[in-house]
């Protein structure tokens, strides 16, 4: 009855944690890119382009893409689709446009669960015709999510495939 009574409260912890956990993530990181602002800016603008550095979009190069307006403007609207339970099904709305300086996105998963996102990506001119591009990433968590990612540590896990894409970005501009 003891170890029952141990496993029982042991599998209850991460329950009772997440009920006072933060109901909001948020990641921000940076990376300084060799080229011009405008350069950096102008390629980030298309989400089409981040089928070349963007992780969670190279993870299944065959899923379905619906494309609905004008890439690079506001109410452009990124769709997918795939059997990879990685990728799900969901789609990115570009939302805001500052000239030169920033671009928003609302990011609205579908499956395997529903959630919604906020994106942004930044550019600041560094010396020396270099970029700093900043991209932060802020969704808001319900119970249940608030357990998943206590349990998978997925802010690690989102902040490391951010990093990996900041990597790929700086490398496809800077060929």
């Amino acid at each position: 009855m003891t170890i029952l009574l141990t496993v029982l409260i042991i599998l209850a912890i991460p329950f009772l944690i997440a009920l006072f956990s933060a109901k909001q993530y948020i990641i921000v990181r940076s990376i300084a890119i060799n080229k011009s602002q405008s350069e950096v800016f102008d390629y980030c603008k298309l989400l089409q382009n981040g089928e070349k550095y963007n992780k969670w979009m190279m993870t299944d190069p065959g899923m379905k893409k619906t494309l609905t307006g004008i890439d690079g403007t506001v109410g452009f609207i990124y769709a997918w689709e795939s059997d990879n339970k990685q990728v799900g099904k969901g789609e990115q709305e570009i939302t805001q446009i500052i000239d030169s300086e920033k671009i928003a996105h609302e990011v609205r998963f579908i499956k395997p669960f529903e959630g919604k996102a906020h994106t942004y990506m930044e550019v600041t001119p560094l010396p020396e015709n270099q970029t700093q591009l900043t991209w932060g990433f802020t969704g808001d968590l319900n119970y249940l999510m608030r357990v998943m990612h206590m349990l998978l540590n997925l802010k690690k896990v989102l902040t490391k495939d951010i990093d990996t894409s900041l990597l790929q970005l700086k490398h496809a501009l800077e060929l």
